[in-house]
């Protein structure tokens, strides 16, 4: 986990602050939101909402008196105490992609397989970078449907020892995922005093919450189990196309969804989430690292500070079919901003091509760099007495070089950040050693990284009972 203590980049004055309050106000108001489960609808009823067949109009000072409720910062706790992590506040936790359908290596792009998803949950682990593997690093289709998930969060338990996320494809998914989660921590009592797994509920963008996710979220809520509120935003398809209309759109699925979550059960953690990018005009294609995301990533950073909750957003994006210089600088125009707005929760941060339907190992590394470069960069500096070097000075004296000066030879091993990926070889040596270009030698750390992985271990008494339970279970779904 990363503490993130340079100041954050706000760009909305106090007047756009207040105009986005009235709107995303008279939009809860009048619009409402669309619930697409009873058991939500009965709550908000109850709590004195109007309900008008599945829209709630819900009154913005009964949403801030129940957002009001929800925890500022919360501790997720992982099976390796050293890998728990904070969330809210100045910290920073970073996961893997999340939801591919396929997987790129090298050249070859193709479905997405059990043993994929073991792959980058071992990589998750081995990359200190990171604090999480996520949660559906990828699909891995060659698993039946109605079970794969008890797969899933067995290979995060048992591959890795840092936080994960939850399964939300229905609220037997949960449900499972808790379970799961009581065995690896000890019970139920112990997840609720500290929560141990997070789930992503998005919103089905405009101003709907549908079935599936509100199933997982009555789940997870009702157990403490933090939940990131996300609207599913492509501004010019799921909202309008102005930056202001999607802030406001995304402020009022967000708040609706974390209200719900206060009336489940007062208290239960939350992150304000989102996600937040454009379409491409002249096709309707899904764009990313886009200027336009980056602008609404840094204002949302200051929204959700307004309202004082996490948040969550950003990641390593891109619509780049391959690992090259676009995936790169479309990867880095969002991940700079997430850094520059303090977001506190950041899924996508490593493998993410394809607009997301790509889950590439050699991005995976790419984007690990990239966040750990970015997080030395935003490490701020000590200035004292020994950094200014006066010693250096007298010693090397005028038109010398600092290069064997003592004051180099004591800090040469710390003194700069030191890339595993990048080449800065001169080009002669670079030929000589194959002149690779940063894909080719990606992928030659990932194999080398899966090959050097060793599992961290796992009281053997809580592995077999988890797969007691996940053959159990599987033979109840039907698999």
């Amino acid at each position: 986990m990363f503490r993130n203590r340079m100041p954050r980049y706000e760009v909305l004055s106090e007047d756009a602050i207040a105009t986005l309050d009235q709107g995303w106000r008279r939009l809860m108001t009048e619009i409402g939101v669309e619930f697409m489960d009873d058991r939500a609808l009965d709550l908000f009823r109850k709590a004195g909402q109007k309900v008008e067949e599945r829209t709630v109009f819900l009154d913005p000072d009964f949403v801030l008196e129940q957002v009001a409720k929800a925890p500022r910062e919360f501790d997720l706790q992982a099976r390796n105490p050293d890998n728990s992590v904070h969330i809210g506040g100045d910290a920073m936790a970073f996961g893997a992609v999340y939801g591919p359908p396929f997987v790129r290596q090298g050249e070859v792009r193709r479905d997405g397989t059990m043993e994929d998803f073991r792959n980058f949950s071992r990589l998750a682990q081995t990359f200190s970078a990171l604090d999480s593997a996520g949660g559906v690093v990828t699909e891995p289709n060659d698993t039946p449907l109605d079970s794969r998930h008890l797969d899933m969060i067995y290979a995060l338990q048992t591959l890795t020892d840092k936080i994960y996320m939850g399964n939300v494809v229905s609220g037997t998914n949960a449900a499972d995922t808790i379970a799961m989660t009581e065995i690896l921590f000890g019970s139920r009592e112990s997840i609720e005093q500290t929560p141990a797994t997070i789930s992503l509920i998005n919103c089905n963008s405009p101003l709907r919450w549908d079935d599936r996710m509100l199933e997982a979220q009555f789940e997870y809520s009702a157990a403490n189990q933090p939940v990131v509120l996300t609207p599913f935003i492509l501004m010019g398809a799921m909202s309008p196309v102005t930056i202001p209309a999607a802030l406001v759109q995304q402020i009022t699925e967000a708040l609706s969804g974390i209200a719900l979550s206060q009336l489940i059960r007062p208290g239960a953690p939350v992150v304000f989430g989102s996600f937040l990018s454009n379409i491409d005009m002249q096709s309707g294609s899904p764009t990313f690292g886009t200027p336009e995301s980056g602008i609404g990533l840094l204002c949302t950073g200051q929204i959700a500070r307004h309202f004082g909750l996490p948040f969550r957003t950003g990641g390593g994006l891109t619509s780049s079919q391959v690992p090259d210089a676009q995936a790169g600088y479309e990867a880095l125009m969002t991940l700079l901003p997430t850094f520059l707005a303090g977001a506190n929760w950041v899924m996508h941060s490593a493998g993410w091509l394809e607009g997301g339907l790509v889950a590439g190992y050699e991005k995976f590394v790419i984007d690990v760099e990239l966040v750990q470069m970015l997080k030395h960069e935003f490490t701020p500096l000590e200035i004292d007495e020994a950094s200014m070097a006066f010693d250096a000075h007298q010693e090397v004296g005028h038109g010398g070089h600092f290069l064997g000066a003592m004051h180099t030879m004591e800090r040469f091993r710390t003194c700069f950040y030191r890339p595993f990926l990048s080449s800065s070889e001169n080009y002669e040596r670079w030929m000589r050693n194959g002149a690779k270009d940063t894909a080719t030698r990606a992928g030659e750390i990932y194999k080398q990284k899966l090959a050097e992985y060793e599992p961290p271990p796992i009281d053997d008494a809580v592995r077999e009972e988890l797969e007691a339970y996940v053959t159990r279970r599987r033979k109840e779904l039907g698999d």
